[in-house]
């Protein structure tokens, strides 16, 4: 039995003679089998109500600057040794690390006689009342803020780091949720199935999971129940969670899987379907070095190039010299072809140090994105000119994009912007706004590239954090695909092209669907473009078109999924 096949299996558990069966929603593809790990303990907060004298309270300041600086200093150092987006994680929690006002907020409960760890604790329980509040994106940072508190304690403490345990043998993560500094720095040959029972489709835990190619479920009910040690096969086709399988079973679906695996990894490209229908096929990277190892697979290009990186860890901007030679690493990597760079998305989750953010009620629909140029135009004129001039370092005309945009009078005031330096300009699509009025968006810039992550989570309303909510940012949502379709049909019509550049380029199946409304481009991780494209290779082009009018007559993700897999698996 292959690894697809258990996606087709709605008895998985029997198939493997398993004693339970979990479900939750599917993530990263493949098949795990092993023992069951779990992340270790996290460092208790001492409990102390003593208040310090004056005298106590300056050494106890100086004892928490120094842990946040090292902290932090560990999470740069390793960003620097990831790539991708956990890269990008990794350097986001540094920042959150030393964010101004958590740490003031820390530092004036010391200075009112708090122990280090108490104040370290107070203000991190502080803002995570604060996050919690403000939903959507700012909830995301809870599981970030309360990790970086407890490696600070751990520090003050000295106590070893928190952290996954490394485990000698091939074994299954079962955890609630994940730290971005956790999964970065899994090591997949060991750890070769993850589940948890919180994050969705989108989460820091399934986006890094993707990169790292470990078969991943989230949002599954039960798994605080699973002991450690049990035998367990995590399947991320079926969305399954198999306890105590038959060994001969589970130990064949792994080897099936991996042949599967094998198979998939000979596709050399390019992307097109068995009849001849051309479709770019490209990655998703953040930096020189995730470019380089795009490069390494059948990518064909770059269609989204994430520029954060040299923003997010920084007190003040980078000058437009310094943005050019981070993006020079990107062009030249893909020296010839065709690159996709996306201008800052900053804001709500990811905020700008240097950028005066206003304290909002709902981050999530406030300043982020291009909307940061509405308050501070000369960040996003400086960035264009950065991408200029590692344009004509490398000899390289950059297609790029805006993100958040909502208007075609925005769309048309970033196009102007970005032709007026010799660039070809895009906008994101992740506003259900912008899908309506994609006609009029093409009218002024020559490409889109669809974000599905937010486009899922602002179509449904839905926090693509929350795991009571994962099948609503599930982005085989109906209504999610309609929108697609209708910005695939606006730009047929235009004559230009439109890609995906979201977590459902990753996935396969969905990929497929994509092809078939009109998408002209999939970018995804490097870990899955050999996967997309082997998977496009083996369908037609009326196949692909067939399978989506069957996605867009469901009602449901669920539903979607299985009348497309129905045609296609």
């Amino acid at each position: 039995m292959t690894g697809s096949h258990l996606a087709e299996n709605q008895e998985t558990g029997a198939s493997l003679a398993g004693s339970a069966v979990l479900t939750g929603t599917p993530v990263v593809p493949g098949v795990g089998y092993g023992p069951v790990i779990r992340p270790g303990g996290r460092p208790d907060v001492p409990v102390d109500d003593t208040v310090l004298d004056e005298q106590a309270r300056g050494p106890e300041l100086e004892k928490f600057r120094e842990a946040t600086s090292v902290v932090a200093g560990r999470l740069r150092g390793r960003a620097e040794l990831a790539t991708g987006a956990a890269s990008e994680v990794l350097s986001a929690n540094a920042a959150m690390a030393q964010d101004r006002g958590w740490l003031k907020a820390a530092e004036k409960h010391i200075a009112a006689g708090a122990s280090a760890t108490s104040a370290t604790n107070a203000a991190t329980e502080q803002f995570v009342t604060m996050f919690t509040k403000l939903g959507g994106l700012m909830a995301e940072r809870v599981t970030d803020l309360r990790d970086v508190r407890d490696r600070v304690v751990a520090q003050i403490l000295g106590s070893p780091e928190p952290g996954v345990p490394a485990p000698t043998v091939p074994s299954i993560l079962l955890a609630d949720d994940l730290a971005p500094a956790d999964t970065a720095g899994l090591d997949p040959n060991f750890v070769v199935g993850l589940a948890t029972s919180l994050g969705g489709p989108t989460s820091h835990t399934a986006i890094i999971a993707r990169q790292l190619g470990i078969p991943c479920v989230v949002a599954v009910s039960g798994l605080d129940d699973v002991a450690e040690g049990t035998p367990v096969v995590v399947d991320g086709i079926a969305g399954s969670i198999v306890l105590e399988p038959d060994p001969a079973r589970a130990t064949q679906a792994v080897s099936d899987a991996r042949a599967e695996l094998d198979r998939v990894s000979q596709w050399a490209g390019p992307g097109s379907t068995s009849d001849g229908h051309l479709v770019d096929i490209l990655a998703n990277v953040q930096d020189g070095a995730g470019a380089r190892a795009a490069r390494l697979t059948a990518a064909e290009g770059i269609g989204l190039f994430r520029t954060e990186l040299c923003f997010l860890d920084r007190d003040v901007e980078p000058t437009a010299e310094e943005q050019a030679g981070i993006y020079s690493e990107v062009l030249d990597a893909f020296a010839g072809r065709k690159v996709v760079v996306r201008t800052l998305d900053a804001g709500s989750d990811k905020p700008l140090r240097f950028a005066n953010h206003a304290d909002e009620a709902n981050p999530a629909l406030g300043i982020r994105g291009i909307r940061i140029a509405a308050q501070n135009r000369g960040i996003l004129l400086r960035q264009l000119d950065g991408i200029a001039a590692a344009a004509t370092a490398t000899g390289s005309t950059p297609w790029v994009m805006a993100p958040m945009i909502a208007t075609a009078a925005e769309a048309e005031a970033f196009a102007d912007d970005v032709r007026a330096r010799g660039l070809k300009p895009g906008v994101m699509i992740e506003i259900p706004a912008a899908a309506l009025m994609a006609e009029h968006i093409l009218e002024h810039v020559d490409f889109l590239s669809i974000g599905t992550n937010d486009l899922a989570q602002y179509t449904m309303a839905a926090d693509r954090m929350s795991p009571q909510l994962a099948d609503l940012t599930d982005p085989w949502q109906p209504a999610v695909i309609a929108l697609v379709a209708h910005t695939a049909k606006a730009g047929a019509a235009a004559g230009k092209p439109v890609g995906v550049c979201g977590e459902a380029a990753a996935d396969p199946l969905l990929a497929c669907v994509l092809v078939g409304l009109g998408v002209t481009s999939l970018s995804a991780a490097s870990a899955a473009v050999a996967h997309v494209g082997a998977k496009l290779s083996s369908v037609t082009l009326d196949q692909c078109r067939a399978a989506a009018d069957a996605a867009l007559k469901t009602d449901s993700s669920t539903a979607a999924r299985a009348a497309v897999t129905a045609l296609l698996a």
